[in-house]
């Protein structure tokens, strides 16, 4: 299949460019950037007049709840929201039923995901057997079958003597960890940020020292280990900082924030709405302004969704008994424009913290439109407005704390491997 794409504005983070450029494709590659390459004759053109086109969006977290809970959401529902939110490359954590801690689990995953034509699946193994925290997973096998690094996703790794071993192993093969920074002590059942609002709502709470005393602990030990290391979801402060220090000091380190975390704070829960149940908590005002401006200066490199879609049954509990996560797949372009328009970053720089950094977080080669390079591609609307309601969301998780708000930026087309697989 060729395909023209004809008068978008074409935005390549990467290779710094903005400008009103023709896309050409061809075997499921780029073959040109604005002139067509000699004897070029598609057989499909897209009018993209009015659209932006970039590189697929690259998610960092996204839970696809197979195998074992597909009574949450399926593959099929959730690779569906994917490609209609633009995102052409995902990465799932492996906290599934059973977790994905053996080599049979990631291929039967990578097969599945394959076999729908759709996003790509990047699949995290589990660093731990049973994600339990005793015993390592054998990382070169499961790497054979196909995970990019390995995490504990969000079970405790409270023994620090596994923990460096874990990482001193995955160091010696050239592995990242992935690790959400909490202390399993200073969470104990904990629901949401420990201030004022937790307080007046007889929540227990979150304190910020939970985040920060894992990452004290997790960069002490990395750089023993000498371990490349992923910090997923960092949500306050404090813990911005710690990861400016740690990267000041050179130490191999990536950083992350989910997209809601970027725009809600503990004030948002109201009285006790439950869509606002995540992990981390919302924390205050002066966290989410801590993690937008370390968005903006590279301390944090990418923007996820942290998708996790939830059964409606499981969110209609009271607060402290809900089930956290939210659905973030179809959210995550319009929740980056937000932040970009509300911090007066360019759309190249919001565009790269969705796609050309989460690629190289991943150590993957897309992300970027260079000539040469596989055709994944995201085309859409910047200036269309549109509500967020259940109707409107493919996944099968209606659990998000954005219900009624105006977003901007429609996806109108996603292209993987040159193929089109969404047009809305």
């Amino acid at each position: 299949m060729k395909i023209h794409i004809k008068n978008g504005r074409l935005i390549d983070p990467k290779n710094k460019l903005d400008a009103k450029q023709d896309v050409y494709i061809a075997a499921g590659k780029v073959v040109a950037v604005g002139q067509a390459p000699d004897g070029f004759s598609a057989n499909r053109e897209i009018d993209a007049e009015g659209l932006v086109v970039c590189p697929g969006l690259v998610d960092l977290a996204a839970r696809l709840r197979e195998p074992g809970f597909e009574y949450k959401a399926t593959l099929e529902s959730e690779m569906k929201a994917a490609i209609a939110g633009g995102v052409t490359s995902l990465s799932c954590p492996p906290d599934t039923d059973p977790p994905l801690d053996e080599p049979g689990l990631v291929e039967m995953l990578k097969h599945r995901a394959k076999s729908l034509n759709q996003a790509r699946v990047y699949p995290l193994g589990a660093l731990t057997q049973q994600l339990a925290g005793e015993r390592l997973t054998e990382m070169g096998e499961l790497v054979d079958a196909g995970c990019i690094a390995f995490s504990q996703a969000d079970a405790p790794l409270i023994d620090h003597n596994v923990l460096l071993r874990a990482m001193q192993y995955a160091a010696t093969f050239g592995y990242t960890v992935w690790l959400r920074p909490q202390d399993a002590y200073l969470a104990k059942d904990g629901v949401a940020h420990d201030g004022e609002v937790a307080s007046r709502l007889g929540l227990p709470g979150i304190p910020v020292s939970a985040e920060t005393l894992a990452l004290s602990t997790y960069f002490i030990l990395a750089k023993q280990a000498g371990v490349k290391l992923h910090i997923c979801r960092v949500s306050s402060r404090d813990g911005v900082e710690l990861v400016r220090a740690a990267k000041a000091q050179g130490l191999p380190v990536t950083c992350d924030v989910a997209a809601h975390h970027l725009h809600m704070s503990e004030m948002d829960i109201g009285y006790f709405d439950a869509n606002c149940r995540v992990i981390p908590p919302f924390r205050s005002l002066r966290d989410r302004e801590a993690l937008r401006d370390g968005v903006k200066d590279g301390t944090i490199d990418a923007i996820c969704s942290d998708h996790a879609p939830v059964d409606d049954d499981a969110k209609i509990m009271p607060f402290g008994e809900a089930e956290a996560g939210v659905t973030g797949l179809e959210l995550l372009l319009p929740l980056a424009l937000k932040w970009g328009d509300e911090t007066q970053a360019s759309l190249t720089e919001t565009l790269a913290r969705v796609t050309t950094e989460p690629a190289r977080v991943l150590g993957l080669a897309n992300g970027h439109l260079t000539p040469g390079h596989t055709a994944d591609l995201c085309l859409f609307d910047p200036e269309q407005w549109w509500k967020v309601e259940a109707r409107s969301l493919r996944s099968l998780g209606r659990n998000t704390p954005f219900y009624g708000l105006e977003v901007r930026g429609k996806v109108r087309w996603t292209l993987v491997d040159g193929h089109v697989v969404y047009e809305g």
